[in-house]
């Protein structure tokens, strides 16, 4: 079922709410900016040319330089 709503009646009816739910509302917004805004840039990111032993060595590279610096 969708119900037509416009901004400012969600707007009115978000007013309404006790302080916990604008909370809870809030952070469920965040949620899914965030979850489309990682979407993005994984989309971004994605590439035929990444595969497991590339990244593999990279990780290994990386854990020596790590370990290179804590030596010193």
């Amino acid at each position: 079922m969708q119900i037509d709503i416009s901004y400012e009646q969600i707007l009115a009816l978000v007013r309404q709410l006790p302080r916990q739910e604008k909370i809870r509302l809030t952070r469920e917004l965040e949620k899914e900016a965030i979850d489309t805004n990682l979407s993005r840039l994984l989309k971004t990111f994605r590439t035929e040319d990444l595969d497991l032993k590339t990244i593999t060595e990279e990780v290994e590279r990386v854990k020596q330089e790590i370990y290179d610096k804590q030596k010193r």
